[in-house]
């Protein structure tokens, strides 16, 4: 057996996470819910790998009283790149699968991982610029406060409570760096065995 050779439930749970992350491209990556008194059905907005979707075009309108910008998707430049990111993840999962090779796995694990931690980091970027970066000549101004949306979870802002987790594409996204941890981890301590 080659000792390069990854393990036939590894190329399962490989193939799998391909066809997961594929999905992803196609559905919800993250919902932002906000309940107030005056919307007690609640508004929901979800992000996309392209675009955005949801009552986004009412929370703009109420975000303007308090001088926050306005939410497009064409000033997103991440939705230009993802799907094409998952796209290409998915392609290594497959690749990594197909050709038996444990270092593909590692370099993907890592790759991806990198990947998570900058996606993370840009998503909290930004909403730390839309919840701080306030218009000076808003119609309602509370001095010292700030809107940033919770990056995971749940916030109260002025009357409204805001939550924010993962749909079922960052559900995907999510679990395929953790089962991607535990391939590399498994795959290494059984390449040692061999050794």
């Amino acid at each position: 057996m080659k000792t390069n050779a990854i393990q036939k439930w590894s190329k399962i749970l490989l193939i799998l996470l391909g066809i997961g992350l594929i999905v992803a491209i196609f559905v919800p990556i993250w919902s932002i819910y906000l309940n107030a008194p005056q919307y007690p059905e609640g508004l929901a907005m979800f992000i996309h790998a392209d675009k955005i979707s949801g009552e986004y075009a009412i929370i703009n309108g109420l975000n303007h009283y308090i001088g926050m910008k306005e939410i497009h998707a064409d000033e997103f430049w991440e939705f230009k790149i993802l799907p094409y990111a998952l796209g290409i993840f998915a392609l290594l999962c497959f690749l990594a699968a197909f050709l038996n090779s444990r270092k593909l796995l590692y370099i993907l694990t890592g790759i991806y991982l990198l990947f998570g931690v900058g996606f993370v980091f840009d998503f909290w970027r930004w909403l730390y610029d839309y919840g701080h970066n306030l218009n000076p000549h808003a119609a309602i101004i509370v001095p010292g406060m700030s809107y940033q949306p919770p990056l995971f979870g749940y916030k109260q802002l002025l009357n409204f409570e805001v939550w924010s987790y993962p749909n079922i594409g960052g559900g995907i996204m999510i679990g395929a760096g953790v089962i991607l941890i535990i391939l590399a981890l498994m795959e290494n301590r059984i390449a040692k065995k061999a050794v």
